[in-house]
Formats: C-alpha cells, structure tokens, sequence
C-alpha cells in the first residue's frame, strides 16, 4: 500500500498545486474544458464503442446514446448554463441583520475524487466530472479494473484533450481504491453497489472527506390491475435489456396484480423477440455479462424459481437470455438482492396497498416505477413510498433529462447530481452575510438591562 501511495504523490501534488494556483476558478476555464470533454465524446465515438464491445459486448446504439453522446449532451448543458449556475445567489435578510444583504456564494471544494464502476463505464466516469469541472474543481477518475479497455481508454484520451494539470485518470484494482481513499479530498464521489459504498464512507470519514455516494437497490416495478399491458411490457422488458440488465436503475422485479401474471409474461416475450429476435444471444444489440462472478451469481438466481421465459445460458460466453421468474420462495436472493442482470423476478399482489407494504418492508430503493392511470394510486406511491425518484409509466428515462437531480436515499445512496444538481453538489455553497458600519446601535451590547431585554424581545 505504501508503494502505491508513493506512486500516487505527484498526481495528487499536481492536482493541488493547480487548484491552490485557481487555475480552476474562472469561467472561461471551466467553459473550456467543458467544450473539449464534449468534443472528446463526439470526436472519439468509434474507439469508445470499440472499447464498450470489448469490455461488455455493449451495442453501437447503447455506447452512443447512454455514453458517448450522453456525456457530450450533459457537458454542453452544463457548458451553457454555467454563468446562471455559478452566479451568486441572493437570500432574505432578518430583521436583526438589517440593514445588511445576505447570498450564497458557489466556491469550489477542491480537488475531488471519482471512483467509477464498471458497468456503465465512460459515462459514470465522466458525468460526475461535468459537475466537478463546472464547479471550479481538479479530479482524479479511478476507472473500474473490471472494464479495463475502456478504463486505458480514458487514461488514454482525457489528458489529450483536457488540462493534464487539473483531470488525472489513474488505472488500478481495488488497493489503488484503497491509496486513494487514505488521502483528503475536497469530495468524493463513488459509484457501485451499497456493500463497496459502505466501505468507502468509512475510509473517506477518516480524512474527513465528504462524500457521494451514487448505490441501488430493489427498484420494484409496479403493473396495476389497470395498466396497458402491452405498453407497461414493452418498456419494461427495454430497461431490463439495458446493458442486459447491469444498470443501477433496471427495474428489478416486478409487483403485479393477481390475474395479470400470464398476460404479462406474454406480452413481455413478445417484446423481447421483437427486440432481440428468435435467439438474442445472436443478437449484436444485447450485451453480455461482465465478469464469470456476476454469471455464476444470476445463473444460480435461475434455480430459485419457475422459468415463465427464457433461462437459456452460456458460462464460455457469460451469456444469460432475458427471463422471466415466477413462484419464487420467501428469502429468495431474486426477490433479497439486487438482481443486477437481465432476469426478472414476478411476485403477485394484491392491489396498491400490498405493493407500498412491500416496498416500505425494505431498504429505500434508487427508482420505483409505476405504471397505472389512476391518479390516486399515482400520488399514493410518491407520497407513500421514499425513493430515489420514482416514475409514472416508464422506466430508467428519467436519467435522459439533464436538469432533473439523480441521486438515491438511504441505502441507494447519499446526495444528487446532473445539471445544477450536480454544480452544486460540486461546490460548497458558501453563505455571505455584509453588515454596514454606519448603524451600530447599543442594543446587543452588554451591560444587558431589563430595557434591552424587552426591546430584544420584541424584535426577535
């Protein structure tokens, strides 16, 4: 450990040599390297798909539009924005402070730490340094060890296209993690599952560095009795195909109302062989999973239940077929862990009451996603339930929009970002309070009278 800490000395040295020097702080800076993230993404499209295929035999489609051109896009964003985001912001003043002004001031919080996973590897790299470089901050991206082409991609292409004295990109397995984490950050900023979230909270509440923590969860899927099927079918069988399934907002398992089970399951197989064709594994727009661990994780999730579709899988190819799971036992790990694959586990309810009962018996999900048109049920479950968002007739496209905060709570995570969400999260919002010297009156002053007490008493 010590080894890699020396390794890792002038990197840090740099990083903060610049951000003391505020080569960071002005806006045109920051526009700058905001416009060349942007350019990288566009300019670089094919070797960053090359380089998902490799890694997660991720498909051209899914590389453009839930990376490359999704970092481009929020970068842009955040590029013309900029100006409203950093502009101080003007708050009331009380009475006892009058006369007087108040705001908040945006500074930056230093050099920061991004702790990147591997299943969506170029944008969760790169988002969160759209909100660090929109902040006035220098970084430090850790790739995941687990997608190592696009990982020596970054470390490739970042310092050539972004100031080599503010971006670092360090390569590494989890005791360069490890170095990392043993050093003061002005913010880190991690993603993955809650078991490794945990780990770094603890390591970064050593040095006192703030964290983010972007986790999952048990996203449930709700069909009520009046759902359209087909539709609520169709979407979700989309973003449970999503990266086959490794996404930390896939919706997880399914809640539906009794009846409706073998409708479903139907319309759901329609839509995967429309998407994915007779045989998906031959299909060159499903993706594969990423390591033998995860395979031989989800493949024994298979057992556990009754095959309604699918449940073809091939270990040499770390490939698993998009399934349905019914009649799954209580303590089931389909139904007790994050599925974190392209299998769908189906439990009956019994109606909107049953589904928040469920929900609320477990940790505090990152998505819940309702599909219904009753608007009763509607405000039930985002009033009832506590998530990280939830979604009405949809799933995971609520990630699309580049002004809606993303972030869990609880157990799926701590704090937001995307758009001014993730300025802020980058910044720390500094509270300004000038006084006059003209008016100094006596009032707050000892020696305290009972006539200053009854004035001070009617003023606060």
């Amino acid at each position: 450990m010590d080894d890699i800490r020396r390794r890792l000395v002038p990197d840090l040295a740099r990083l903060t040599q610049a951000f003391a020097a505020g080569v960071t702080r002005p806006l045109a800076w920051r526009r700058d390297q905001l416009a060349r993230l942007e350019a990288l993404c566009r300019e670089r499209e094919t070797e960053i798909a090359r380089a998902l295929q490799e890694d997660l035999h991720k498909p051209d489609i899914e590389a453009l539009t839930h990376e490359s051109a999704y970092v481009a896009w929020h970068a842009r964003h955040a590029r013309r924005n900029l100006r409203a985001w950093a502009r101080a912001r003007r708050m009331p003043v009380d009475r006892f402070n009058l006369p007087g002004r108040a705001w908040i001031q945006p500074e930056p919080r230093g050099p920061v730490l991004i702790l990147a996973p591997w299943n969506y590897p170029w944008h969760l790299a790169l988002t969160p340094l759209i909100g660090a470089l929109a902040a006035g901050n220098t970084a430090l991206i850790k790739p995941s060890e687990l997608a190592p082409a696009t990982s020596a991609l970054l470390a490739e292409l970042v310092p050539t296209y972004l100031d080599r004295d503010a971006v670092r990109v360090i390569e590494g397995d989890a005791t360069v993690a490890q170095a990392l984490l043993s050093e003061p950050w002005g913010l880190v900023f991690f993603t993955g599952s809650s078991r490794v979230g945990r780990k770094v909270a603890e390591a970064a509440g050593r040095t006192l560095s703030p964290v983010v923590l972007e986790l999952g969860g048990k996203n449930p899927t709700i069909v009520a009795s009046d759902a359209d099927i087909e539709v609520a079918a169709r979407r979700i069988a989309w973003g449970k195909l999503l990266n086959a399934g490794q996404t930390c907002v896939a919706p997880d398992h399914l809640l539906i109302e009794r009846g409706l089970v073998k409708p479903f399951v139907k319309a759901y197989g329609a839509s995967v062989r429309r998407m994915l064709r007779k045989n998906p594994q031959t299909s060159p727009d499903y993706a594969r999973i990423v390591t033998r661990a995860q395979f031989d994780r989800l493949a024994a999730m298979l057992e556990e239940g009754r095959v309604a579709h699918g449940g073809r899988q091939d270990a040499g190819d770390l490939y698993i077929e998009p399934t349905a799971l019914t009649h799954l036992p209580e303590g089931a790990a389909a139904l007790s862990e994050e599925v974190f694959g392209p299998i769908l586990p189906i439990v009956e309810i019994d109606g909107i009451d049953d589904a928040i009962a469920r929900i609320n018996a477990g940790e505090k999900p990152l998505a819940v996603y309702l599909f219904t048109s009753d608007r009763r049920a509607q405000k039930r479950v985002i009033e009832e339930t506590s998530s990280g968002s939830v979604v009405l007739n949809d799933v995971v496209i609520h990630l699309s929009s580049a002004d809606l905060p993303f972030g869990g709570v609880g157990a799926s995570g701590i704090g937001a970002y995307h758009g001014r969400a993730g300025f802020d999260t980058f910044s720390h919002l500094k509270p300004v309070l000038k006084k006059t010297t003209r008016l100094d009156p006596s009032l707050r002053y000892p020696p305290y009278s009972s006539r200053k007490r009854r004035w001070l008493g009617r003023i606060l």
